[in-house]
């Protein structure tokens, strides 16, 4: 059997990519910050799929918390097959109103963090020929708004560039650019999201199927809905001075109230 280490594994696209992973068999490595909703996830995932769920409580905007995942991801003995990178977080409010301790902060998690799980991540898999590594970015990569949007982009490009890099080892690399999803992400930041229409929200649990079929095609960028996708190719053929002034719109109708 495999094993999976999710980052942000208890709400959200992670808790979806735990259950489907947990269902294929694979046994699983949960990494989050909540020490009873890590637990009650391992218990119910083990019990009803007979796999086995390690938890580790580690916090990604602290040094030790970031350590603590690397030398779980560098334990040869118990070696790790998938790793998804999909701890995050959005603050609240445009460029200078939000304070510089908490800018920093996304780029410790956005950032930091997914630099060094992947490279962990990828030095032992590459040894034994074999592995993947699944970074959860956002279609806001693709769109000139906010350090949000240019924190995912840094996720994008790196992804893409490793994953070039290691061609012919065994290794896949893919950054995943969702939309809208149903999760806790904008309650925690306390974005208001009765503005946002019924049509761009997307089901984590269909987003994280597409996703993981996209990996086993060999995509280095999924947008896993057509929808999306047909957005995400209007965006490239809008010039970048008419994209910034649209972008800045749709952030105050459809961004945080």
């Amino acid at each position: 059997m495999t094993t999976a280490l999710i980052t942000g594994s208890t709400a959200g696209i992670g808790a979806a990519f735990a259950r489907r992973l947990a269902a294929q068999g694979h046994n699983l490595v949960l990494v989050a910050r909540d020490t009873k909703r890590l637990g009650e996830q391992a218990t119910e995932l083990h019990d009803r799929h007979g796999i086995e769920a390690e938890v580790l409580v580690a916090d990604l905007s602290t040094e030790d918390g970031i350590t603590a995942v690397e030398d779980r991801l560098g334990d040869l003995k118990h070696p790790v097959d998938l790793l998804v990178n999909n701890a995050g977080f959005g603050n609240k409010g445009r460029y200078l109103e939000v304070s510089m301790a908490d800018e920093l902060t996304m780029l410790k998690v956005h950032v930091e963090a997914v630099l060094r799980l992947t490279s962990a991540a990828t030095g032992s898999m590459r040894s034994r020929g074999r592995g993947g590594v699944i970074n959860v970015a956002s279609v806001a990569a693709f769109l000139p708004r906010g350090t949000y949007g240019a924190s995912k982009a840094w996720v994008v490009q790196f992804t893409q560039g490793a994953a070039k890099d290691l061609t012919g080892s065994g290794v896949r690399l893919m950054a995943l650019c969702p939309g809208f999803v149903r999760t806790e992400f904008h309650e925690r930041a306390g974005m208001g999201t009765d503005n946002i229409p019924g049509w761009m929200w997307l089901d984590a649990d269909k987003l994280v199927a597409a996703a993981l079929a996209d990996l086993a095609r060999g995509k280095t960028v999924s947008i896993p809905d057509p929808r999306y996708k047909a957005l995400m190719g209007v965006v490239k053929l809008t010039p970048r001075g008419l994209l910034g002034g649209v972008s800045s719109r749709t952030g105050r109708k459809y961004g945080p109230q």
